[in-house]
């Protein structure tokens, strides 16, 4: 059996186009710019949808930050969709350790917000410009640089020089399907139900195996359990 022994098939968001022009019939030859430009828009829509649906683990990058003593509160780079996992570590062997989110109210509720010591929370405020705030207060000496994995926005698709769209081969049908469904609601409305169908379908399928294959623990929480 003769195989092609490549694994390069990665199509740009042009050809992407094409296709799934072609699969509500439109033909390539009656393309317009406009047409290209609903497709761009389209794109990026739907890599806003996915960016809300769920953790796109080809997105997930680390982020550090060097910690102050005496500040709480630090910039955190304006594509982050969310954090995951966050901790801190004062350098010179000292080990990791997890701190983990709390929510605004949480925070509120903090009678000494600058109470200065090892940090064991976060609060991650998701402004235009988003900040993360640490409470402890860094102190300089327990704790001296901030890790934390965060999922980040999708790469603009764009027609331009061949681009390519940022994502993995196994997401490939999914986002070629939930494009010809938005194209069709647009261009071909009567077909459109029947590709959301599709789509969704589609979606499911690939979000199956976005997922890191390891053993789920359940632990129960008995610190606030007391002896009557």
């Amino acid at each position: 059996m003769a195989t092609s022994n490549s694994y390069d098939y990665n199509p740009a968001l042009g050809d992407i186009v094409l296709y799934c022009y072609q699969n509500i019939g439109i033909r390539p030859t009656a393309l317009l710019q406009e047409h290209m430009q609903v497709a761009r828009n389209a794109a990026n829509m739907l890599q806003a949808r996915w960016a809300n649906m769920g953790v796109n683990l080809w997105a997930v990058d680390l982020q550090t930050t060097s910690l102050v003593a005496g500040t709480a509160t630090y910039d955190v780079d304006p594509t982050t969709v969310m954090i995951l996992d966050a901790y801190v570590n004062g350098g010179d062997g000292t080990p990791d350790r997890i701190i983990t989110p709390i929510s605004r109210t949480e925070y509120a509720s903090i009678p000494n917000k600058t109470q200065e010591g090892f940090s064991t929370s976060y609060w991650f405020d998701r402004l235009l410009s988003p900040t993360i705030t640490l409470w402890l207060v860094p102190d300089g000496y327990s704790a001296t640089t901030l890790k934390y994995y965060r999922v980040r926005r999708l790469q603009d698709a764009t027609n331009k020089n061949a681009t390519n769209v940022e994502i993995p081969y196994e997401w490939l049908e999914a986002f070629a399907d939930e494009l010809t469904y938005r194209l069709a609601r647009v261009w071909n409305p009567a077909i459109a139900p029947a590709l959301k169908q599709q789509a969704d379908e589609s979606y499911g399928i690939a979000a199956k195996r976005n997922t890191e294959a390891v053993p789920t623990y359940i632990s129960p929480g008995t610190s606030g359990y007391f002896r009557q």
